[in-house]
């Protein structure tokens, strides 16, 4: 069976469950947020480690000897993780508009940068990949959000957002936080379209790499990402019907 096919079916036994209560929601939600944050962050040189992250996120407590600016990434990455949650009430598709509005939150310690797409031109670690010129950077955000509503309604959904996360990586709108920030927009709309998130590791960073090496190479593949995001959702689905079917059973028991 195709992995497409094991996500919808997947996603099919989950739909059918009974929901986990709102507190329970809360907690998993919580949770996984923080081990987000920490991912994320750590894929860009983030020097904090997870309990660290947790006591500067959920504690408000400063880490004395780790940069201020690894601290300000984790609070903005929480704040902007909170904000597209809050979005997921009326689930409007990704935007420009919404886009930005996540940067100047991942960005909150750099608010010259915040919220602004680049003027200048930017490289990233493949030498090899050009990354477009500042100003085609607007054009080019303009047609990844018109193109990505069309794959929207030609392919799986899934190999939708894998497209579109590489595509903004390649374009690479603002001088900083574009990783975080797309891996943020990834996870948006996998929940709008009412899948799990997903938390991409720290230690699976050079696979996540290739992925990206091997659509911006020249013959723009995208199915080493479109599978890594798959396999990365299948596993997030398992988890969270494993949970649901645990929690159901113990309240069926307490209510005996």
């Amino acid at each position: 069976m195709a992995i497409w096919d094991q996500i919808d079916e997947a996603k099919a036994v989950l739909d059918a469950l009974p929901p986990l209560t709102n507190g329970s929601l809360i907690r998993l939600d919580e949770e996984f947020s923080l081990q987000f944050n920490y991912n994320s962050n750590r894929i860009e040189g983030s020097t904090l480690t997870e309990q660290e992250t947790r006591l500067v996120v959920k504690d408000g407590i400063s880490i004395k000897g780790k940069p201020v600016q690894d601290q300000f990434a984790a609070i903005g990455h929480q704040k902007a993780y909170a904000y597209l949650c809050d979005l997921l009430h009326d689930s409007p598709l990704i935007s420009e508009e919404i886009i930005r509005q996540v940067h100047r939150l991942v960005l909150m310690g750099q608010p010259e940068d915040a919220g602004q797409y680049r003027t200048v031109p930017v490289y990233i670690g493949n030498a090899d990949v050009i990354l477009p010129s500042p100003n085609l950077v607007p054009a080019r955000m303009e047609r990844l959000i018109r193109e990505y509503r069309e794959k929207l309604a030609c392919c799986h959904p899934v190999q939708a957002v894998a497209w579109m996360h590489l595509e903004f990586e390649s374009i690479h709108p603002f001088v900083d936080g574009n990783g975080r920030t797309g891996r943020l927009i990834l996870n948006y709309e996998l929940m709008r379209q009412g899948y799990p998130p997903i938390d991409i590791k720290y230690a699976d960073v050079e696979r996540y790499y290739d992925c990206f090496r091997e659509y911006q190479g020249g013959d723009e593949n995208p199915g080493p990402m479109e599978y890594m995001v798959a396999e990365y959702l299948k596993d997030a689905l398992q988890r969270r019907i494993a949970l649901v079917k645990e929690s159901h059973r113990l309240r069926t028991e307490q209510e005996r």
